[in-house]
């Protein structure tokens, strides 16, 4: 019994020291006050950065490590200098204009304490990510909570025979283990794989299906 627990703090131990490492290693993410947690392989991560690009590329360097099955990112933005909400709302909804890859015209921008709310709906998946990518880049915003629809654009059938081809069509992932299910624009994958990033490819094929309003990802990984 002792062996296993000892097995365990190791292993965890190199996830924490891995992750750290990670992510001091990325030239975006300047915060010292980041803390990392790991337990049986579930990385949690705390403290303070000046923005939420920076959060996001914190969580972004813990999935890449290997090993690692799940990221709680719990950090919180603190801007080095507060702007109001009608200001931050303001450059979100410039920011929707420029981007070339949004229908900002089908987009509504509301701000409340620095946390900002899309809503609208869209035809695609691709448009509500560039969507939140262009808020993220704000000063001053803290969170996002992307409320954006996509439109239904295929039936259930369809959209699982679009997933499946795309999964055999990528080189470094399995098919044969996953399993597709789909009902009303919600796609469900089941099965094994071998790294966190593997499992985020095939959740980013299922969202390119046309149509898919929502993915639950249920693959677990098995390094």
């Amino acid at each position: 019994m002792s062996s296993i627990a000892s097995y365990t703090k190791t292993h965890d131990q190199r996830i924490q020291d891995d992750v750290m490492q990670q992510i001091t290693w990325q030239p975006e993410i300047h915060s010292k006050d980041i803390s990392v947690k790991v337990q049986d392989a579930n990385v949690m991560l705390t403290g303070f950065v000046h923005g939420y690009l920076e959060k996001l590329a914190a969580e972004r360097a813990a999935k890449t490590v290997f090993g690692v099955v799940s990221v709680a990112n719990d950090i919180e933005v603190k801007p080095p200098s507060m702007r109001t909400d009608p200001e931050i709302a303001r450059d979100v909804v410039e920011a929707l204009r420029i981007h070339a890859s949004v229908p900002d015209e089908k987009i509504k921008v509301a701000v409340s304490g620095g946390f900002v709310t899309l809503t609208g709906a869209v035809d695609w998946h691709y448009e509500l990510e560039n969507a939140e990518t262009a808020a993220h880049s704000i000063n001053g915003v803290r969170g996002i909570v992307n409320l954006l629809q996509i439109k239904q654009r295929a039936t259930s059938e369809q959209v699982r025979q679009k997933i499946e081809d795309a999964l055999k069509r990528m080189v470094d992932l399995d098919a044969r283990s996953m399993s597709v299910y789909t009902s009303d624009g919600t796609v469900s994958l089941y099965g094994n794989v071998h790294s966190w990033s593997e499992r985020e490819k095939a959740e980013r094929a299922a969202w390119q299906a046309p149509g898919v309003q929502q993915v639950s990802n249920h693959l677990t990984i098995h390094p």
